[in-house]
Protein backbone atom coordinates (compact mmCIF):
# COMPACT_ATOMS: atom_id res chain seq x y z
CA UNK A 1 0.00 0.00 0.00
CA UNK A 2 1.43 3.33 -1.03
CA UNK A 3 1.42 6.46 1.09
CA UNK A 4 -1.17 7.99 -1.25
CA UNK A 5 -3.51 5.00 -0.79
CA UNK A 6 -3.09 5.20 2.98
CA UNK A 7 -3.90 8.93 3.00
CA UNK A 8 -6.95 8.37 0.80
CA UNK A 9 -8.26 5.60 3.07
CA UNK A 10 -7.57 7.66 6.18
CA UNK A 11 -9.44 10.60 4.63
CA UNK A 12 -12.46 8.36 3.84
CA UNK A 13 -12.48 7.05 7.40
CA UNK A 14 -12.38 10.60 8.80
CA UNK A 15 -15.26 11.65 6.53
CA UNK A 16 -17.33 8.64 7.66
CA UNK A 17 -16.68 9.48 11.33
CA UNK A 18 -17.59 13.13 10.75
CA UNK A 19 -20.84 12.17 9.01
CA UNK A 20 -21.72 9.80 11.86
CA UNK A 21 -20.95 12.47 14.46
CA UNK A 22 -22.91 15.10 12.52
CA UNK A 23 -25.97 12.86 12.23
CA UNK A 24 -25.79 12.07 15.95
CA UNK A 25 -25.47 15.80 16.69
CA UNK A 26 -28.52 16.56 14.56
CA UNK A 27 -30.56 14.01 16.50
CA UNK A 28 -29.40 15.50 19.81
CA UNK A 29 -30.24 19.04 18.75
CA UNK A 30 -33.52 18.12 17.11
CA UNK A 31 -34.42 15.89 20.08
CA UNK A 32 -37.33 14.07 18.43
CA UNK A 33 -38.66 12.57 21.67
CA UNK A 34 -42.03 11.83 20.11
CA UNK A 35 -40.27 9.70 17.53
CA UNK A 36 -38.46 7.49 20.05
CA UNK A 37 -40.29 4.30 19.11
CA UNK A 38 -39.98 5.01 15.38
CA UNK A 39 -36.25 5.61 15.68
CA UNK A 40 -35.95 2.48 17.79
CA UNK A 41 -37.68 0.51 15.02
CA UNK A 42 -35.31 1.99 12.42
CA UNK A 43 -32.38 1.09 14.69
CA UNK A 44 -33.54 -2.53 14.77
CA UNK A 45 -33.91 -2.56 10.97
CA UNK A 46 -30.41 -1.07 10.57
CA UNK A 47 -28.93 -3.66 12.94
CA UNK A 48 -30.64 -6.48 11.03
CA UNK A 49 -29.24 -5.17 7.74
CA UNK A 50 -25.76 -4.76 9.27
CA UNK A 51 -25.80 -8.26 10.70
CA UNK A 52 -27.13 -9.79 7.47
CA UNK A 53 -24.19 -8.30 5.61
CA UNK A 54 -21.69 -9.22 8.31
CA UNK A 55 -22.88 -12.83 8.16
CA UNK A 56 -23.00 -13.03 4.34
CA UNK A 57 -19.69 -11.34 3.44
CA UNK A 58 -17.47 -14.04 5.02
CA UNK A 59 -19.51 -16.67 3.13
CA UNK A 60 -18.66 -14.84 -0.09
CA UNK A 61 -15.01 -14.90 0.98
CA UNK A 62 -15.20 -18.69 1.46
CA UNK A 63 -16.53 -19.15 -2.08
CA UNK A 64 -14.12 -16.55 -3.47
CA UNK A 65 -11.20 -18.61 -2.12
CA UNK A 66 -12.27 -21.42 -4.48
CA UNK A 67 -12.24 -19.17 -7.56
CA UNK A 68 -9.09 -18.91 -9.63
CA UNK A 69 -7.50 -15.44 -9.50
CA UNK A 70 -8.42 -13.34 -12.50
CA UNK A 71 -11.25 -15.68 -13.52
CA UNK A 72 -14.71 -14.42 -14.41
CA UNK A 73 -16.03 -16.00 -11.21
CA UNK A 74 -13.41 -14.20 -9.12
CA UNK A 75 -14.29 -10.88 -10.74
CA UNK A 76 -17.98 -11.50 -10.02
CA UNK A 77 -17.21 -12.14 -6.36
CA UNK A 78 -15.23 -8.88 -6.22
CA UNK A 79 -18.25 -6.94 -7.46
CA UNK A 80 -20.61 -8.73 -5.06
CA UNK A 81 -18.31 -8.12 -2.08
CA UNK A 82 -17.77 -4.46 -2.90
CA UNK A 83 -21.48 -3.76 -3.45
CA UNK A 84 -22.52 -5.61 -0.29
CA UNK A 85 -20.00 -3.64 1.76
CA UNK A 86 -20.67 -0.21 0.27
CA UNK A 87 -24.41 -0.39 -0.34
CA UNK A 88 -25.59 -2.36 2.69
CA UNK A 89 -23.04 -3.03 5.42
CA UNK A 90 -21.43 0.43 5.70
CA UNK A 91 -24.67 2.49 5.67
CA UNK A 92 -26.34 0.03 8.05
CA UNK A 93 -23.43 0.30 10.49
CA UNK A 94 -23.56 4.11 10.43
CA UNK A 95 -27.33 4.09 10.98
CA UNK A 96 -26.98 1.53 13.80
CA UNK A 97 -24.39 3.67 15.58
CA UNK A 98 -26.20 7.00 15.12
CA UNK A 99 -29.61 5.71 16.15
CA UNK A 100 -28.21 3.48 18.91
CA UNK A 101 -26.26 6.30 20.54
CA UNK A 102 -29.27 8.62 20.35
CA UNK A 103 -31.53 5.93 21.86
CA UNK A 104 -29.03 5.36 24.69
CA UNK A 105 -28.82 9.11 25.32
CA UNK A 106 -32.57 9.66 25.19
CA UNK A 107 -33.33 6.51 27.19
CA UNK A 108 -30.85 7.38 29.94
CA UNK A 109 -28.86 4.17 29.45
CA UNK A 110 -25.37 5.70 29.28
CA UNK A 111 -24.59 4.82 32.92
CA UNK A 112 -26.15 1.33 32.86
CA UNK A 113 -23.77 -1.59 33.25
CA UNK A 114 -25.49 -3.68 30.57
CA UNK A 115 -25.10 -0.78 28.13
CA UNK A 116 -21.35 -0.61 28.77
CA UNK A 117 -21.12 -4.34 27.98
CA UNK A 118 -23.21 -3.88 24.84
CA UNK A 119 -21.11 -0.92 23.75
CA UNK A 120 -17.93 -2.99 24.14
CA UNK A 121 -19.39 -5.77 21.98
CA UNK A 122 -20.58 -3.27 19.33
CA UNK A 123 -17.08 -1.73 19.23
CA UNK A 124 -15.67 -5.25 18.71
CA UNK A 125 -18.25 -5.87 15.96
CA UNK A 126 -17.19 -2.60 14.33
CA UNK A 127 -13.59 -3.81 14.49
CA UNK A 128 -14.57 -7.02 12.71
CA UNK A 129 -16.35 -4.83 10.16
CA UNK A 130 -13.07 -2.98 9.62
CA UNK A 131 -11.24 -6.27 9.10
CA UNK A 132 -13.84 -7.37 6.56
CA UNK A 133 -13.32 -4.09 4.73
CA UNK A 134 -9.60 -4.82 4.57
CA UNK A 135 -10.18 -8.39 3.36
CA UNK A 136 -12.59 -7.11 0.68
CA UNK A 137 -9.85 -4.77 -0.53
CA UNK A 138 -7.29 -7.60 -0.49
CA UNK A 139 -9.58 -9.81 -2.59
CA UNK A 140 -10.16 -6.89 -4.99
CA UNK A 141 -6.38 -6.59 -5.42
CA UNK A 142 -5.92 -10.40 -5.73
CA UNK A 143 -3.89 -10.41 -2.50
CA UNK A 144 -5.98 -12.71 -0.30
CA UNK A 145 -3.69 -14.53 2.13
CA UNK A 146 -6.29 -16.53 4.08
CA UNK A 147 -7.87 -19.95 3.64
CA UNK A 148 -11.49 -21.01 3.43
CA UNK A 149 -11.19 -22.39 6.96
CA UNK A 150 -10.08 -18.99 8.22
CA UNK A 151 -13.19 -17.35 6.76
CA UNK A 152 -15.42 -20.15 8.12
CA UNK A 153 -14.14 -19.30 11.62
CA UNK A 154 -14.42 -15.53 11.00
CA UNK A 155 -18.04 -16.08 9.97
CA UNK A 156 -18.87 -17.15 13.54
CA UNK A 157 -17.48 -14.03 15.25
CA UNK A 158 -20.38 -11.68 14.36
CA UNK A 159 -22.84 -14.37 15.46
CA UNK A 160 -21.23 -14.71 18.89
CA UNK A 161 -21.07 -10.93 19.33
CA UNK A 162 -24.71 -10.57 18.23
CA UNK A 163 -25.86 -13.17 20.75
CA UNK A 164 -24.05 -11.32 23.54
CA UNK A 165 -25.51 -7.97 22.46
CA UNK A 166 -29.08 -9.31 22.31
CA UNK A 167 -28.77 -10.96 25.75
CA UNK A 168 -27.43 -7.75 27.28
CA UNK A 169 -30.20 -5.61 25.74
CA UNK A 170 -33.09 -7.93 26.53
CA UNK A 171 -32.06 -9.44 29.89
CA UNK A 172 -30.08 -6.44 31.23
CA UNK A 173 -28.22 -8.71 33.69
CA UNK A 174 -26.35 -5.85 35.39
Amino acid sequence: MSVGDFIQRWFRAEIALMITAALFGVLLLWNPTGLYLWLKAFHVVAVIAWMAGMLYLPRLFVYHCEAERGSRQSETFKVMERRLLRAIINPAMVASWVLGLWLAWEGGFLKAGWFHGKLLLVVLLSGVHGLMTRWTREFAEDRNAHSQTFYHVVNEIPTVLMIGIVILVVVKPF
